[in-house]
């Protein structure tokens, strides 16, 4: 499948609310999409770009199909080191276990490493989440350390536990324990 990332555009909406299911909103969303929701959603991250901030989100597009959504947002600090930039992604069903998330997630590290947005990539990957952490060793991160996260909570109301895995940008390459 050939991989590529697009800026989410309000008209992506209805094809990024099919891609989702149980799992992209366990891991992802956090809740149910709506069409409606998403056009809003991707609208104020337009509002808030033009504002100054970081954050930007992206449709993972495979071979010409809407197949997912990844973002990068160096604002993210709960379990993360000064300068990471945290990638967080999902796909649609019918396209794991094909590759979809990690090559997408190499793409948005190249795109990041020619902008001046922080020293590493980082994955925070749920400890209950071993997909993620799949994702994050495929597409060349390392792991860095688990950390208890100080504002996320799983279901059962105990703080997640995230597997930390980072990547340094072409430029900061080092090792992770710096």
């Amino acid at each position: 499948m050939d991989i590529a990332l697009r800026p989410l555009l309000i008209e992506d909406a209805a094809s990024i609310v099919a891609a989702e299911d149980d799992e992209t909103v366990r891991w992802f969303s956090g809740g149910r999409s709506t069409v409606e929701g998403t056009r809003a959603y991707i609208g104020r991250l337009c509002e808030d770009a033009a504002a100054g901030s970081p954050k930007r989100a992206f449709g993972i597009w495979g071979d010409g199909e809407c197949v997912g959504t990844i973002d990068y947002d160096p604002d993210v600090t709960d379990a993360l080191d000064p300068g990471d930039v945290n990638i967080s992604y999902g796909v649609a069903p019918w396209a794991r276990g094909q590759g979809v998330a990690s090559r997408a997630v190499v793409l948005l590290c190249e795109f990041l490493e020619g902008r001046d947005v922080g020293r590493r990539a980082a994955i925070r990957a749920d400890t209950r989440n071993p997909a993620s952490a799949r994702v994050a060793q495929k597409a060349g991160f390392e792991e860095l350390r688990e950390a208890r996260s100080t504002e996320e909570a799983g279901e059962d109301g105990v703080p997640v536990v995230f597997r930390v895995f980072v990547r340094p940008f072409a430029g900061q390459r080092q090792s992770c324990a710096s």
